[in-house]
């Protein structure tokens, strides 16, 4: 028989390897779900320039951006955060290391007693395994948890935002409470001259009884709301002392009784560009996409798989022969699952429903997204509109009020009306000053609706550099064939890797 009689029947096995491996490869792939190829319609409002990525600068409250500061640097909530993206970063480093073969030491002694000579036997040398990634099968397990790993710093830039909400809607709140118990004080005064009043009119005999013992049930009603108010300022000081990673105990601020100005209405932007700056949405898509590349894997693990092994050895059976006789070994292997109990075919089927799943989330928070613009837009509008009509009560109650006191003086009404004329006015004054903190936290959540990631600067190794490519959102807007494959042959790439060798 010649060599190549002996080459081809040595191998024939492989054109039917060949073959199955053909087969397999050209399996149908599901699609998991489809994109609408209609444009979202443009916000119902907006102004002339995008928030800049700090977005309460806007605000020019030097002390109020320290906070900010702070609380980045030193809440202990964004630091959990930031050990949580070193514990994706380094997953995915460990899921990398597949594409490496394994290679071992071997050092081995061993000593044979029995009838005749003692015999000892030494094995020293190198042990390597490799599998050959032939469906992709690692390839997709190293994107999935890089695509994590991006999800989570998405993730860690949602909550440093929300973070920022958390202190800035806490300072107003807190200059708002300053500012009623400012205002209340003043009106405890003017309850308490009222009452000298009415008790000097009642030693004359002028009124009855029952007026004094009104104005005194005024008096303690504006007491017990500046209990109530200085009670508030303790708990956001508290509140506040937490965000910013300190101690609530010996927590003091000092953040004034004037709220600043609202700024101009931001740029909204189109709808398209907010699904790109938005974190959490960002973060969605990233865990759904993660999601497809294990449902990629779940799928090539049916198929058979290809090792590689080998090593080097020296073997001696006496001392003077080691280091004199190296084996070299190779040796491959075909594993082919035949019967499993339908294992991997269930695995498949739960990845699939995961990876749905997490489409549908996906699709569900860029609604929300949108739904967060808008309301925070008409909150706004009607907002300024009621705070239009409060200050026409203000100053309407105001002038029923003194002629009611005048009235009363010269005796063409009750002091009941006058009294309800009083506490109505301070009502609203009490309620202007809620009405125009209602403002500044509606337009905290639109920033917060329209904010992307800046930033955060995190003082340690967990950081993943993954940049915001423009293709993260083809599949929302640009896709052409709008939809999602199961086993998408190209995976989001990040410009720099997310982990180094």
């Amino acid at each position: 028989m010649s060599v190549f009689a002996r080459f081809f029947d040595r191998f024939s096995w492989w054109p039917v390897a060949l073959l199955l491996l053909a087969v397999v490869g050209c399996a149908n792939r599901e699609v998991v779900g489809k994109f609408r190829t209609d444009d979202p319609a443009p916000f119902s409002a907006s102004g002339d320039f995008p928030p800049p990525d700090r977005w309460w600068q806007e605000f020019d409250d030097p002390q109020l951006s320290y906070c900010v500061n702070e609380a980045l640097g030193g809440s202990f909530t964004l630091a959990a955060a930031r050990q949580r993206l070193g514990a994706a970063s380094a997953i995915a480093r460990r899921e990398a290391s597949d594409f490496f073969p394994d290679i071992n030491g071997v050092a081995n002694a061993t000593t044979l007693f029995g009838p005749g000579e003692t015999r000892l036997t030494s094995r020293l040398g190198l042990d390597a395994a490799y599998q050959v990634d032939v469906w992709g099968e690692i390839e997709s397990r190293v994107d999935a948890q890089r695509l994590r790993a991006a999800a989570t710093r998405e993730d860690y830039h949602a909550l440093a935002l929300t973070l920022s909400a958390e202190i800035v809607g806490t300072w107003f709140s807190l200059i708002e409470a300053h500012a009623q118990v400012s205002l209340i004080e003043e009106q405890v005064d003017t309850n308490k001259t009222g009452l000298i009043f009415q008790e000097s009119r009642f030693g004359k005999g002028l009124i009855r009884s029952a007026d004094v013992l009104r104005q005194r049930q005024l008096v303690e009603s504006t007491l017990e709301q500046a209990v109530v108010a200085k009670s508030r300022i303790e708990v956001l000081e508290h509140q506040m002392a937490v965000l910013l990673g300190e101690l609530p105990q010996t927590a003091r601020y000092s953040p004034g009784e004037t709220l600043p100005e609202l700024p101009p209405l931001p740029a909204t932007g189109l709808p398209s560009e907010l699904l790109r700056r938005r974190p959490d949405v960002r973060r969605d898509y990233l865990a759904f996409k993660a999601a497809d590349r294990d449902l990629a894997a779940a799928i090539s693990a049916q198929y058979p798989r290809i090792s590689l092994t080998g090593s080097v050895l020296n073997i001696a059976e006496r001392p003077e022969t080691v280091f004199r006789d190296w084996f070299l070994s190779i040796g491959s292997q075909l594993v082919a699952p035949l019967i499993d109990g339908g294992q991997r075919r269930a695995e498949v089927d739960r990845t699939a429903a995961v990876t749905c799943e997490l489409f549908n989330e996906y699709g569900q928070t860029m609604l929300i997204a949108f739904q967060e613009v808008e309301d925070s837009l008409a909150r706004e509008h009607y907002q300024i509109e009621r705070l239009e009509h409060l200050e026409a009560q203000v100053e309407l109650a105001r002038q029923a009020s003194e002629q009611l006191r005048e009235q009363y003086l010269i005796g063409d009404t009750d002091y009941l009306s006058v009294l309800t004329a009083i506490t109505a006015q301070q009502r609203l004054q009490r309620e202007m000053l809620s009405a125009q903190l209602e403002l500044r936290l509606i337009r905290i959540t639109l920033y917060l609706a329209l904010a992307g990631g800046f930033d955060v600067s995190p003082q340690d190794d967990f950081v993943l550099s993954v940049t915001e490519l423009d293709e993260l959102e083809e599949p929302v807007q640009n896709s052409t064939e709008n939809e999602i494959s199961a086993v998408d042959d190209s995976i989001i790439a990040a410009e720099e890797m997310i982990f180094d060798e």
